[in-house]
């Protein structure tokens, strides 16, 4: 890998990183007519009739906004809308490279939760759904609980979700391997801001009882009197006060919060094979090297490419929307996010293919302890995630399509990553 300095990253950004290519010819004067007056004219008058059309008539059911306001921007902290754009591009970007969603990137200088609001309403009709990424806690939660009640289309706050997505997966398999019994386990949550608490209710709805989460000050509790409305929902009655205090006997730590904070003596108190999900990026709460000076039974993962069990953001937002735009889905619901964690821990254990083990120059990629997640670059993500996200659309009543084909959706998505036999 070509070594990364700051040089050639800023080459690499230089102009931006996506741009705007036709779909359909505009080479003369009837294709010309057909695509602005006076053919235009004619679908205009279609969606009139029924708005729904937009999604047959426009690019609007391959269309995403990613919208940020800058104030959460990955470790950077609140650099604003002009120095998050970047980013946002980057997120693009990868909706484009991994399940061929078109997205644009949109970098808000309003910060309120009405403004943030009201903008993405305004601009909704422009999209087939809305990516929100890297706006504050706690002011995202109330930001996606509004538009996700007043928008018919699927708004997902990433920050949130996706790490609970791919976290969940992890845990699906770790469980799987080591016989715990889920609704037994003690999880230890390090952060409790957006993904932290997004995280916490999902392995709730999975079944586990006993979640203790951690924020700056400590302990989430009780008695504490400086807890918002999100916090308190998983404040626990103990006089526990600090991380320290509750990791003995925990069988499952995941980390997002800063380097260095679970230390090796923690990981010593923890219970036979523990989970470790370290997220903290660039340094994890704990590397892998001191884990593995304590202990031998640990499962592992971390949030860098660098380590097993990569635990990356970009295996879920790409296919969940791929598969809700593709049945016009109204919104993203919980059992779409549950059926998307199942999809990804059921690809974990399927054989490893060869390309993935070129990209990562290891032939020995099977599924167990430093294998509980699929790989970003194995694209049979596309069609696991994409297709059961769909499915759970279809069955719950939020798709816009009257009917659905599991099988032929599926083949579909693989006709995207390999070519169909008649393109041959």
């Amino acid at each position: 890998m070509s070594e990364i300095t700051k040089e050639n990253v800023l080459a690499y950004h230089k102009n931006g990183k996506i741009g705007i290519d036709l779909t359909k010819p505009c080479d003369s004067q009837y294709e010309l007519s057909l695509a602005y007056t006076p053919g235009v004219a004619i679908p205009c008058l279609e969606i009139a009739k029924d708005e729904n059309l937009s999604f047959d008539y426009t690019n609007r059911a391959n269309l995403v906004a990613v919208i940020s306001d800058g104030s959460a921007v990955l470790g950077l902290g609140d650099i604003g809308p002009f120095a998050s754009k970047p980013v946002m591009e980057g997120k693009a970007v990868l909706f484009k490279k991994f399940a061929n969603v078109d997205a644009f990137d949109i970098e808000l200088d309003v910060h309120t939760v009405e403004e943030i609001v009201n903008t993405c309403k305004a601009i909704a009709p422009t999209f087939g759904g809305i990516n929100l990424e890297d706006i504050k806690a706690p002011k995202c939660f109330e930001i996606e609980r509004i538009l996700k009640e007043e928008l018919d289309i699927p708004v997902f706050h990433d920050d949130q979700h996706g790490t609970a997505i791919i976290t969940t997966a992890g845990l699906m398999n770790a469980v799987d391997l080591t016989g715990k019994k889920i609704e037994e386990m003690k999880i230890v949550v390090n952060g409790a801001g957006a993904a932290g608490l997004s995280c916490a209710k999902m392995y709730k709805a999975l079944g586990v009882k006993n979640i203790i989460l951690c924020d700056s000050k400590g302990v989430i509790r009780t008695s504490r009197d400086d807890l918002n409305k999100y916090k308190i929902e998983f404040a626990v009655d103990t006089e526990a006060k600090t991380l320290d205090d509750v990791i003995n006997g925990a069988d499952m730590f995941l980390g997002l919060s800063k380097a260095g904070a679970l230390t090796k003596e923690m990981v010593a108190k923890m219970a036979p094979e523990p989970i470790i999900f370290a997220l903290a990026n660039p340094l994890p709460e704990i590397l892998p090297s001191e884990v593995k000076e304590v202990r031998d039974d640990v499962i592992m993962g971390t949030g860098r490419s660098d380590f097993p069990n990569q635990t990356n953001n970009v295996l879920g937002f790409p296919f969940i929307f791929r598969g809700a735009l593709d049945v016009k889905a109204r919104k993203i619901t919980e059992g779409m996010k549950i059926a998307a964690a199942k999809a990804l821990a059921a690809l974990a254990k399927e054989p490893v293919p060869y390309y993935v083990k070129a990209a990562y120059h290891n032939d020995d990629i099977t599924y167990g302890k430093e294998h509980i997640i699929p790989l970003p670059f194995n694209k049979e993500v596309l069609i696991w995630v994409s297709s059961a996200v769909a499915q759970a659309a279809f069955d719950e009543g939020v798709a816009r399509v009257d009917t659905y084909d599991h099988e032929a959706y599926k083949e579909h998505l693989r006709c995207l990553i390999y070519g169909c036999p008649e393109d041959a």
